[in-house]
């Protein structure tokens, strides 16, 4: 990572001065697996607190960890709202459960497919957009040049790192990171950090 941060401090004056605040990346990998896509549509729209202590009932519930198919498929709909998951939640997670154990959906694959592939292959499941994915291929396939447009956070962060008047649009994403690449994903952490906490001292 070390070639990575090095290219980001050479290539982007403001993007060097958010990494010399934030300090050494330490992204939070994640299986390339069905738990972990499982446990992103309960995260969705959700504080991470509250995602947390829902997705704790999920496994406990499931008496899985990690989730599997067969164990979410195991558990009744009326059980899975009563932990707390809202109905299109429980129908996007039962959606991506009955997908993955038909074979519709392959994570083993995932490994070997191009971002945009990717996105297509899980796009495909109920609940599952392109900020969903996004967000797996970085944390779960640790791609390195993924670059979340549609993130809210990643968008804030820009607009007050480049003193821009508004939120950008993807298009002035793209622009602002394209000597980013190839590592667009470890900007993107940093970015993350930067709008948390230690890049407002």
């Amino acid at each position: 990572m070390r070639k990575a941060v090095h290219h980001l401090t050479k290539s982007d004056a403001i993007l060097a001065d958010i990494i010399s605040r934030v300090g050494p990346y330490r992204f939070q990998y994640r299986d390339p697996a069905f738990h972990t896509l499982a446990r992103a549509i309960v995260y969705q729209q959700l504080n991470g607190k509250a995602a947390s202590t829902i997705f704790g009932r999920l496994q406990a519930a499931a008496k899985a960890d990690p989730l599997t198919p067969e164990s979410i498929l195991k558990l009744r709909p009326a059980r899975m709202r009563a932990l707390g998951l809202s109905r299109q939640k429980m129908e996007y997670i039962r959606d991506l459960a009955r997908r993955t154990r038909d074979g519709e959906v392959d994570f083993e694959l995932c490994l070997t497919l191009e971002d945009t592939a990717v996105i297509e292959h899980l796009t495909r499941v109920k609940g599952i957009g392109v900020w969903t994915v996004h967000m797996f291929l970085m944390a779960a396939l640790r791609r390195t040049d993924v670059l979340p447009t549609g993130d809210l956070g990643i968008r804030m962060a820009m607009k007050k790192a480049y003193s821009l008047p508004e939120l950008p649009k993807p298009d002035e994403m793209e622009k602002i990171a394209a000597s980013w690449r190839p590592y667009r994903s470890i900007a993107s952490w940093y970015l993350w950090r930067y709008l948390d906490g230690p890049g407002d001292a």
